[in-house]
């Protein structure tokens, strides 16, 4: 038994935000039934890394465990099948550009008549409303609009993007959030409802320490590299073996960092034993740590620190981080087999309730796969009329 079993999810989205949150639902247990384009379906399904069976990688990190139908939804019978499907749905998923859905007749207004229950969330780029509310948008564009570009890298080098899609990826958890406090609130109310979620609006969201130092420092926040703005020692330093070790910790962490490193002159100066102290001298404790970590080999060091209970995580690359020990005690990386590919690893969702089977990854669907059987099964659609639906280009 899963949290989500009996949760029926119809997924209209395409690419990254919206298909990461629907496949989160699916690992809980929810039926999901990603809605797709007749004959090219999600575009990430041509998106690199391709495999030796012309599937896309990417398509898989996104897609797991979902039934996939085919639907124009750009013709009449198609709208109507979409509509039948919404009114046996829960929650529906969306993400086309503000009044894209209204005008195929697949707003929420429209379904809510039919079915009051249905928790309905847009996910767009900019929101429903709002001087940018039509513009079109992908992950990068946020992290630049929103400020964390800006914050991304090092004073002397020019803004950088975050290494993952870091908007795609927090604005996915926030559809799921805004599915599920939807489900909760429908269990209150007997009524579903709309969310409007803006990925814009995620990643000002995300400026929260950075916003605290504007609205009380007036200090517009700058690029700080692998530092914190407000905590010396918290950066990342160079080892004697070229590897590198970040360190983060607070005033009871100073002296045993210290004493691990031989900097007895840092560790008796009074005026470091407090982070205040530490931040007005930055660059002299900087200039000391960077020498005392370059005649250490990583490994070793990272050792020492955590014997003496200092906060140490090397940084590690993603090869690293995946056959990490830990990684692999949590079962984080997990296989599915595909009908194409055949057996393919899949990182899990990183949730565990007690009481709930663990989510495993299923594999993700080919283009259309499920067609007949959602329709036989939900709209009691016969053979001969799938069969002309299909000829005439509506699935």
């Amino acid at each position: 038994m899963r949290p989500l079993d009996g949760i029926r999810v119809l997924d209209f989205s395409r690419v990254l935000a919206g298909p990461m949150a629907t496949q989160i639902l699916a690992d809980l247990g929810a039926e999901v039934i990603k809605v797709e384009r007749p004959g090219g379906g999600d575009e990430s399904r041509l998106f690199e890394p391709k495999l030796p069976g012309g599937e896309s990688a990417y398509f898989f990190a996104f897609n797991r465990g979902k039934r996939s139908i085919t639907l124009d939804l750009s013709s009449p019978r198609g709208q109507e099948i979409a509509r039948g499907l919404a009114r046996q749905a829960d929650v529906l998923v969306e993400n086309f550009l503000p009044g894209a859905m209204e005008r195929r007749g697949l707003g929420y207004e429209a379904l809510a008549k039919e079915n009051p229950r249905l928790v309905y969330v847009s996910g767009t780029g900019f929101g429903q409303t709002g001087p940018y509310s039509d513009r079109k948008g992908y992950d990068t564009i946020f992290q630049a609009l929103s400020g964390v570009m800006a914050l991304t890298g090092h004073p002397d080098t020019p803004p950088a993007k975050a290494g993952v899609p870091v908007a795609d990826l927090t604005s996915g958890l926030w559809i799921v959030i805004a599915a599920l406090a939807g489900l909760a609130g429908r269990d209150a109310s007997g009524r579903g409802g709309h969310a409007d979620l803006a990925m814009m609006d995620v990643q000002v969201s995300l400026l929260a320490v950075a916003a605290a130092r504007l609205f009380a420092l007036d200090e517009d926040p700058v690029r700080t590299g692998t530092g914190h703005p407000g905590r010396v020692p918290s950066a990342a330093f160079e080892c004697a073996d070229g590897r590198w070790l970040h360190i983060s910790g607070s005033d009871h962490h100073w002296r045993p960092l210290c004493k691990v490193l031989g900097l007895d002159e840092l560790a008796g100066d009074p005026d470091l034993a407090t982070n205040a102290g530490r931040v007005a001298r930055r660059a002299h404790v900087t200039a000391a740590l960077t020498e005392a970590f370059a005649g250490w080999r990583r490994d070793e060091l990272a050792t020492a620190l955590r014997a003496a209970g200092v906060p140490a995580g090397e940084v590690n690359s993603v090869r690293e981080t995946l056959a990490d020990p830990h990684t692999v005690e949590r079962g984080m990386v997990r296989h599915f087999d595909h009908p194409v590919e055949g057996r393919f690893p899949a990182l899990r969702t990183p949730l565990r309730i007690d009481g709930y089977d663990d989510p495993e990854p299923a594999a993700p669907p080919l283009l259309g796969s499920d067609t007949a059987a959602v329709l036989g099964e939900l709209l009691g659609l016969g053979e001969a009329e799938i069969s002309r639906l299909r000829d005439e280009g509506t699935i």
